[in-house]
C-alpha cells in the first residue's frame, strides 16, 4: 500500500494480495483520520459482504471468489471508544456483469485498489445501542 496526502483528502493505492480494511485503518492511524468519507474502485478476487438482520441482529455474511470488480465502494471513517471505526458498503462484479454486494467485511486486492478520503476536520463517535443491534453515530 502507497498512499499521498493533498490537503484534506489522502489518496491511497492499495496492491494485490492487502485487505481493504486493514489497509484503510493503518492509512487512518498514521494520518490521524477519526472522521471523513471513503470512496474506492478497483478488483477483488476474494471478498465476504453481509447483509444485517434486523430481526436477529447478526450479518449474514456472504463469501465470494473468482475476479470482480469493485463498481462501488463507498462508506465512512468515525471514531469509536477514540479508535478508528470504518463502516463501508461494496458492489462487485463478476465476468458476467453479475453484481453483488452488501456491508464491507473483507476484500483481497487482486490487481488494484483506488481509495479516496475525504477528510473531515473533527471527530464524531459511535455507541453500541442495543435496540438496533448497531454502532450507531453519536451525533
Amino acid at each position: 500500500m502507497k498512499y499521498q496526502r493533498f490537503g484534506s483528502t489522502v489518496v491511497v493505492r492499495i496492491d494485490r494480495g492487502e485487505e481493504v480494511l486493514e489497509q484503510l485503518k493503518t492509512v487512518c492511524e498514521k494520518e490521524n483520520v477519526l472522521l471523513g468519507s471513503v470512496s474506492a474502485i478497483g478488483a477483488t478476487d476474494d471478498f465476504t459482504v453481509g447483509v444485517f438482520d434486523t430481526d436477529t441482529k447478526v450479518y449474514k455474511e456472504n463469501v465470494y471468489t473468482g475476479a470482480h470488480e469493485i463498481v462501488s465502494l463507498l462508506g465512512n471513517v468515525t471514531a469509536m471508544n477514540g479508535k478508528h471505526y470504518a463502516h463501508l458498503h461494496m458492489c462487485a462484479a463478476n465476468e458476467a456483469g453479475n453484481a453483488v454486494g452488501g456491508h464491507l467485511n473483507r476484500a483481497v486486492i487482486s490487481a488494484t485498489c483506488e481509495l479516496f478520503i475525504s477528510v473531515i476536520d473533527g471527530a464524531v463517535d459511535r455507541f453500541r445501542d442495543e435496540e438496533a443491534g448497531l454502532n450507531l453515530l453519536a451525533l
